[in-house]
């Protein structure tokens, strides 16, 4: 696994957390139109089993979410600490930017006055560095993450 690779699983985890969010959202959503449905009175009767089981996903899809959302926090301080380890402030500014605020290196150009073409060589050497640096925990990291798959779990 790259330097690359490993400060994108950020942007992977948050993707999944969104999605998640947008399918318990869309979900909800039927589920007020089914609610609906059912308070027509047809023999006096609370919500159809229906609507039970889709509230229960509901709730298994919050705690399935806030599990995630935990994870992502923990990864995130634990990059930002790798990145704020490095030696220059231009690598730490530049990684910090690219992978913890998903900026485009057009982005990141403009916000610190410079060139496209200097940003992605700093960004190429930032990148270096934080592998050197890192790369025990790069290693730990992937052979937890192919353990996790192999086990049927995911990471």
């Amino acid at each position: 696994m790259t330097a690359k690779e490993y400060l994108r699983e950020l942007k992977k985890l948050d993707t999944c957390i969104n999605q998640k969010m947008q399918e318990k959202a869309a979900l909800y959503s039927s589920t007020i139109g089914a609610a609906r449905m059912d308070t027509v009175p047809v023999h006096g009767g609370g919500p159809s089993a229906v609507v039970e089981k889709t509230i229960e996903r509901l709730e298994e899809m919050e705690a399935e979410i806030n599990r995630q959302i935990d994870s992502f926090t923990g990864q995130r301080h634990m990059i930002i600490d790798q990145i704020q380890g490095l030696s220059s402030e231009a690598y730490i500014s530049v990684l910090y930017k690219r992978y913890v605020e998903f900026k485009r290196l057009e982005e990141i150009a403009v916000e610190m006055g410079y060139t496209y073409k200097y940003v992605s060589r700093v960004h190429g050497y930032a990148l270096q560095e934080f592998y050197r640096v890192h790369e025990a925990a790069i290693t730990k990291y992937e052979a937890e993450k192919q353990a996790a798959y192999e086990n049927g779990g995911t990471k």
